[in-house]
């Protein structure tokens, strides 16, 4: 009887193995290797880019609208199209026409007008509500954080809200995903973080003018920044109504520079900044929701999404090492404002001010690329330890998603066209229901904070 091979580990050669080894690596051959990967990520996020270089969305057909998007029949829909020639009429010939996103838009409204009071129509917002912030955060890397942010966005864009993303990753992923561009760190939240902290050292140095102190120095960055606005940095994207906010390398220098800015002002109360320029600048007027897709680290721009948001997201596999990070992530986010709000409470109690204090309308764990084979004793494990943080559904790994992923595209930007019809279907309601649940946190908060508002204040 023969032995089985012995493991590949076995008997290597170390002289042969030196002789494959390249010359020692010098610190010039990175900057090669980072060009080469700038080149090869532009050529494959243009993949799913039209011919002339632009990103647009595609079309959309009768049997995704009156499925997915617009509640009615298609022989209604055909109905209302044939008896209102002023509707957007779809391209195609026969009985299937196909849509742009904006012609969605305006025959939703149209329904929404002329249509049966029981049908929703457009997606329900109180009138006086602000946006909602959404954080997608976990500082463990590829759990899924972006490919989270970006589906529901687009759910939510599809189902009729006006959304704007906010990339705080300066890998820009997401920035890619919706085909942004962004030159350097001025076309980013950099500047308006920047601008937060120039306001705070305007109003510091009147009070120390007024006392005959001297003041803080406001340098070029910090003059600049002041001139800048959201409007300046915001862009369209090929999604009619989602807009973007976009990031690239250079926004890591926030994370230095941060720190700096707080330690010349130590009053500033840097985890405000994105907070700020959200609620002054209008912009939560503006949008229905806003979605920040953070960095995989605790680091000062992920302070600064946690303190904005509304609806914390934490994306993680149903799997012992993802949920041993989650839940140090969980443990530091505690930590993390817990000091601070003990730290700047000692003043506000000093001077007389109300006590700060941070606070989520919700937060969910999202069990995500779950295998139901493979992962259900784990992700039982990880609902019954998380309880209520945990949402109930359980986001399927899909082949939709890797064969959306090769174009650079959401799954909602693939044509079914290209898809066995029961996989696009399967693929699809797995995001769908995750935005499903997502929707019910996102109208469930309004609701409550209208109720809060209609309440009959004590005194």
């Amino acid at each position: 009887m023969t032995s089985p091979p012995l493991p590949p580990y076995f008997n290597l050669d170390p002289k042969a193995a030196a002789d494959k080894l390249p010359d020692p690596i010098q610190t010039t051959r990175f900057a090669k290797a980072a060009a080469m990967c700038t080149k090869g990520r532009e050529d494959l996020a243009r993949r799913g880019y039209a011919p002339d270089g632009e990103k647009r969305l595609r079309k959309f057909s009768t049997w995704e609208i009156t499925r997915y998007l617009i509640p009615v029949a298609p022989q209604h829909l055909r109905r209302v199209l044939k008896n209102n020639p002023d509707l957007p009429q779809g391209e195609g010939e026969g009985g299937s026409k196909w849509f742009t996103l904006e012609e969605v838009l305006l025959l939703r409204q149209h329904f929404a007008n002329e249509g049966v009071s029981t049908k929703e129509y457009l997606p329900y917002r109180p009138k006086t509500a602000q946006a909602k912030v959404t954080a997608v955060a976990n500082f463990k890397g590829g759990v899924g954080k972006t490919s989270t942010a970006a589906h529901l966005a687009m759910s939510a864009a599809l189902d009729g809200y006006k959304v704007l993303v906010i990339d705080l990753d300066s890998q820009g992923s997401m920035t890619s995903i919706l085909g942004g561009k962004v030159e350097d760190e001025w076309s980013t939240v950099f500047p308006l973080i920047a601008k937060d902290y120039a306001k705070a050292v305007v109003e510091e140095n009147a009070v120390r003018a007024a006392a005959g102190q001297p003041e803080l120095p406001l340098d070029e960055t910090l003059s600049e920044a002041l001139q800048v606005s959201s409007r300046n940095v915001i862009q369209k994207t090929h999604w009619s109504n989602i807009d973007l906010i976009g990031a690239q390398l250079n926004l890591y220098w926030a994370e230095f520079q941060i720190p700096v800015w707080r330690m010349g002002l130590r009053s500033w109360p840097l985890w405000d900044a994105l907070s700020n320029f959200l609620e002054q600048e209008g912009i939560l007027d503006d949008y229905d929701i806003v979605f920040l897709d953070t960095p995989p680290a605790l680091g000062y721009l992920t302070i600064n999404a946690l303190a904005a948001a509304d609806i914390l997201l934490v994306p993680l596999g149903a799997s012992f090492l993802e949920f041993d990070s989650t839940g140090r992530f969980f443990d530091m986010l505690y930590s993390t404002f817990a000091s601070i709000e003990e730290g700047e409470n000692v003043a506000q109690r000093a001077a007389g001010l109300p006590e700060i204090k941070f606070e989520w309308d919700v937060v969910r764990a999202l069990i995500t690329r779950f295998d139901a084979s493979q992962q259900t004793d784990m992700a039982n494990v990880i609902q019954a330890y998380f309880g209520d943080f945990m949402n109930a559904y359980r986001q399927d790994v899909t082949a939709l998603v890797g064969q959306a992923g090769e174009q650079v595209n959401g799954i909602y930007e693939a044509d079914y066209r290209d898809f066995n019809r029961d996989t696009y279907v399967r693929g699809r309601e797995t995001f769908d229901r995750t935005y499903a649940e997502f929707k019910e946190l996102l109208i469930g908060s309004w609701w409550r904070d209208t109720q809060m508002e209609e309440a009959p204040q004590d005194g």
